[in-house]
């Protein structure tokens, strides 16, 4: 099974830069896209359904705003947009594919680089992401789920974490929340760093658009996929993708014997 992530920072800008026709070749099982940022209206019939692929959308009330995608190769069971908070569902930020024995979730969590009041709203968030988690961990299915988190957990995962520590995407109560996510007892793996857990500029998945970030490859890992523990012992390859650019974000792909 493989399944790729990417934060389009606009669908349709993403489709301008070539984002369909890579998509279609990628032969993916499933693709999770956020910050979609558009309407249904605005989603051309080209980047709803591409390469075997069908999409479904979660997406936000605000017109131009977040938004969440899967691309799927067989239809789910079921699908759950929202995880049950009305603040949040609104703003399309979480969709759900069950397929029976596994899960695939599309989720982008909030930014809190504009100012206190959004800081202040991500971590209302991850208070209330939590819960869910532990819930969905304790379904009974194996789960992955991908997405741009707005964290960077460890200094390995950001170029400049000296002087990040104090900026939102790197705080100390948001890479404690991705720890307790990630320990034994939540029982969530981030995948990518199991099958490379040294440090080095490969892992990053999004530069800033200022001051020649991508050009030096100044970035940051912001985007994941964390899965239970037995699907994430499967993972037999992940990769950023660097070759073209389709958003701010580089696709993450992973590849899983199931």
């Amino acid at each position: 099974m493989r399944i790729v992530t990417l934060n389009l920072n606009g669908i349709r800008s993403a489709c301008r830069k070539g984002f369909v026709d890579w998509a279609a070749a990628q032969a993916a099982d499933v693709i999770c896209v956020q910050e979609v940022r558009a309407s249904l209206d605005d989603i051309t019939a080209e980047a709803r359904a591409f390469g075997g692929l069908t999409g479904h959308f979660a997406l936000a009330e605000r017109k131009g705003y977040s938004g969440v995608g899967l691309y799927v190769r067989r239809e789910p069971l079921a699908l759950r947009a929202g995880f049950g908070c009305d603040e949040f569902d609104c703003e399309g930020r979480y969709l759900e594919a069950d397929f029976g024995t596994h899960a695939v979730v599309s989720v982008y969590l909030p930014s809190g680089s504009s100012g206190e009041e959004r800081q202040a709203a991500k971590f209302r968030f991850l208070d209330r992401f939590a819960p869910h988690l532990a819930q969905l961990r304790a379904s009974g299915r194996e789960v992955v789920m991908c997405g741009d988190f707005n964290i960077a957990h460890q200094s390995v995962d950001l170029k400049n974490w000296k002087s990040n520590q104090k900026n939102s995407g790197f705080l100390p109560e948001e890479r404690a929340w991705m720890t307790r996510l990630l320990s034994l007892d939540a029982g969530w793996v981030d995948v990518y760093r199991r099958l490379h857990p040294e440090a080095t500029d490969d892992c990053y998945t999004w530069w800033s658009n200022r001051g020649q970030a991508w050009a030096k490859n100044v970035g940051w890992r912001l985007d994941y996929q964390l899965a239970t523990p037995a699907l994430a012992r499967s993972a037999t390859r992940a990769a950023v993708y660097k070759d073209a650019r389709f958003s701010d974000h580089a696709p993450l792909t992973i590849d899983y014997a199931i």
